[in-house]
């Protein structure tokens, strides 16, 4: 622990940057969006250090929280204004409503497999199981996903 100690008194710019990597690389494994802020703050108070301001750690510490705290407002907002409607990107299965998908094995007895989004899905068309459905080759559009079976209806 002198190390650290000694490390920090001659050069806090490289436990700074430690800090901010570590964060970093916790977030990049995980992707909860909550770590990226403190990273860069102390990525901040890194460079804070490295040009000369040397506030000791009681108050490179505080300018690290006050920082890490306005990044994670200001990022809320960006966020906000970036997604009005709060539509999640990484939700695979919001995101394939009203796509249009391929009928890749014909519907029979109302069943059948479409491809969309990259991927073959099992699907049931809306309203039950007419006689005829869409034809390999024809195009639906989902309307509801159920787990792995898709809900989809005639493209028209």
């Amino acid at each position: 622990m002198t190390v650290v100690a000694d490390l920090y008194a001659a050069q806090p710019f490289w436990i700074w940057l430690a800090v901010g990597v570590f964060l970093l690389a916790v977030e990049s494994m995980f992707s909860t969006e909550w770590l990226l802020w403190p990273a860069v703050a102390a990525g901040l108070v890194a460079v804070m250090t490295a040009v000369g301001v040397r506030l000791g750690l009681p108050g490179e510490v505080a300018v690290f929280a006050v920082l890490t705290v306005i990044a994670t407002l200001l990022s809320r907002r960006l966020i906000q204004k970036a997604n009005p409607d709060g539509v999640d990107i990484n939700d695979r299965d919001s995101r394939l409503i009203d796509q249009r998908a391929r009928v890749v094995e014909a519907f029979v007895g109302g069943r059948g497999r479409v491809f969309v989004s990259g991927a073959e899905w099992s699907a049931v068309l809306e309203g039950g199981a007419p006689e005829t459905g869409p034809d390999v080759g024809q195009d639906v559009v989902v309307n509801r996903v159920s787990g792995s079976l898709l809900t989809v209806r005639p493209a028209t």
